[in-house]
């Protein structure tokens, strides 16, 4: 069975949601290999306030936690999404919206509040797809983020999507810590850097699976 948890995007950003989601992690990360976390996201803020630098930089880093999280993450996002919700849904595996979904961009004064989660949107969709969004403050229906590949799959059926999301993620195996951290570090790292963390991975893989076929085809390339 997966691992629920609900994320409200209607309450601010307060010491509590950041435990909430911290607990959360914690109870990921003791959960046997083969589960799957899955998040549930609705709602958008009331108003575009924000909380103190300190308490931000505590949900950044439990957000970078989230990401760095071992075992593969889904979420879903109905309705209107915005604030937390949003910005969670970014730092997370395989997205599926539900028909009506809009994402609302995390917001402050008379724009769109510019911390991590505007860096991982214009890292994922690309400066010139979003350009326009985020000075404008654009609401993002669910075609349009399907089209900017924030999400991966648009459906008037969420739960039958998130089950099969989840057998498929659950069977596809250890490491996808390791895949997901090589894929979020390729836009970034140099080559002749990044040529050794791959030939890591690729050595643990052999080692774990002792297979031959797979060993040919790795050094071949």
């Amino acid at each position: 069975m997966p691992l629920q948890h609900v994320v409200d995007g209607t309450l601010p950003l307060t010491a509590a949601v950041v435990a909430a989601l911290d607990a959360f992690i914690d109870t990921v990360q003791d959960a046997p290999a083969g589960r799957v976390a899955v998040l549930e996201l609705t709602g958008t803020p009331p108003d575009r306030k924000h909380p103190a630098l300190s308490l931000v930089n505590k949900w950044e880093r439990v957000l970078r936690r989230w990401e760095r999280v071992a075992a593969p993450t889904v979420a879903v996002a109905r309705g209107d999404c915005g604030g937390t919700a949003v910005e969670i849904l970014l730092a997370t595996d395989l997205r599926i919206a539900a028909t009506d979904a809009r994402l609302h961009l995390p917001a402050a004064g008379s724009g769109v509040w510019p911390g991590m989660g505007l860096y991982r949107l214009v890292n994922q969709a690309g400066y010139a797809r979003v350009r326009r969004d985020v000075l404008l403050g654009n609401v993002i229906p669910a075609d349009r983020a399907f089209a900017l590949d924030l999400v991966d799959e648009v459906t008037d059926d969420p739960a039958g999507a998130v089950a099969v999301a989840v057998a498929a993620l659950a069977a596809a195996g250890p490491d996808v810590a390791v895949r997901r951290q090589l894929m979020l570090d390729a836009t970034t790292t140099p080559f002749e850097e990044a040529l050794g963390r791959h030939l890591a991975a690729c050595d643990r893989v052999l080692r774990d699976g002792d297979d031959e076929e797979a060993r040919d085809v790795v050094f071949a390339g």
